[in-house]
């Protein structure tokens, strides 16, 4: 009975230990920030390339093995009861090298967000319309998705014909037929005819437990690119115009930082999100080289860290993260096509009273991880 009493004890002292590094790892995160963010119980991708799958593509005519090599940098959405994501596939085509392959759009949903059924088929790729000269042979890459008041699905993605980049804008009723409007900003004036721009998040809310796009001073925003983070407006999430200064150059809104896992530069992550506290973007900092980086990182690896921006002037930095709250730490984060390790989050979700973060995983896989819905104290409601 004296040695079952003490094994008890020690269960409770560790027990209570374990619930307070818990509690004190959820303190250590100011009130406006997304997490604690932990990997499912499996810590394996929930996304790996199929050799298997074919596809006739429109342009060669001929069957490609449309995932083949790489499964990686995922949207994400929720549509009837279910998380769907958005994956770029890379085929076996082209030069094996970053860039060298036909990327295309891939599906697949899930019950419980860990565990996907994939269509056969991509749902998006370069095919023999309007936007061919710009999406071949490079592809449709790394897609953001927003849904808007009416249903209609929103997507921004990277358009590559291996020469050129820019995010182009489609949009669907049902996630598989789309319309594709190209260049975000073809309309917003003759400089940004020749303009090279990538990774675009339009900013969302949740409203009936969904995210959607939300509307702040009467118009859309968007956070994009790389490098240094700007700002677009629109009145239709079709049409974008960047947000300038007096002399008509785009407004900065965030950039590098020395010593910092975003010492090389930041690059806009998933769609941003609307909260009481201001606009939360998620954001992928890429580490620097030299002697100014994350000592902590590998050199030129890819973490996520966060920001938060004022909704009255989506131009006002509020706060930032100093530490990375997702970086590379399993096996597939850290070898595949990139070799110096990512975890480059593009999908969002808030589903089954959780928050899902589905990211790239060394440009090779997707992963995922999770926080509690309940725990988010900027909240759901803005």
């Amino acid at each position: 009975m004296t040695k079952l009493k003490t094994l008890l004890a020690v269960f409770l002292i560790f027990t209570s230990v374990l619930c307070l590094e818990a509690q004190d790892s959820h303190k250590t995160l100011p009130n406006w920030m997304l997490g604690p963010l932990v990997r499912a119980k499996q810590g394996e991708p929930v996304i790996v390339p199929d050799v298997k799958a074919t596809f006739m593509g429109p342009i060669r005519k001929a069957l490609v093995h449309w995932e083949a090599l790489h499964t990686f940098n995922p949207a994400a959405i929720v549509r009837d009861g279910k998380i769907v994501v958005l994956y770029r596939a890379e085929d076996n085509t082209g030069a094996m090298e970053i860039g060298g392959h036909t990327s295309r759009i891939g599906m697949a949903t899930s019950t419980d967000g860990m565990h996907f059924d994939r269509r056969s088929t991509p749902v998006f790729y370069p095919s023999n319309d309007a936007q061919k000269a710009r999406e071949w042979p490079g592809g449709t890459e790394d897609p953001r998705i927003v849904e808007s008041s009416d249903g209609t699905y929103v997507l921004a993605y990277t358009q590559w014909n291996r020469k050129n980049y820019r995010v182009g804008i489609a949009t669907s009723r049902d996630l598989i037929h789309w319309k594709k409007w190209g260049p975000a900003f073809q309309d917003a004036g003759p400089k940004y005819a020749t303009f090279l721009y990538k990774s675009a998040g339009i900013v969302t809310e949740l409203k009936g437990g969904k995210l959607v796009a939300a509307k702040i001073h009467g118009k859309y925003w968007m956070y994009w690119g790389e490098k240094q983070i700007r700002l677009a407006t629109s009145k239709d999430l079709i049409h974008w115009t960047p947000v300038e200064d007096a002399k008509g150059h785009t407004v900065v809104v965030l950039g590098p930082r020395s010593g910092h896992f975003d010492s090389g530069f930041p690059e806009v992550g998933p769609p941003p999100l609307l909260t009481r506290k201001g606009i939360l973007v998620i954001y992928n900092g890429k580490n620097g080289s030299g002697p100014d980086r994350d000592k902590e990182l590998g050199p030129g690896s890819y973490a996520a860290g966060e920001a938060l921006f004022s909704t009255a002037n989506p131009e006002k930095l509020l706060d930032r993260s100093a530490q990375p709250v997702l970086w590379p730490e399993m096996p597939y984060e850290m070898t595949g096509q990139y070799k110096a390790g990512t975890t480059f989050s593009e999908g969002l979700v808030y589903f089954k009273d959780k928050w899902f973060l589905y990211y790239g995983c060394a440009d090779s896989r997707v992963g995922v991880v999770m926080t509690d819905g309940k725990g988010f104290d900027a909240a759901l409601n803005p």
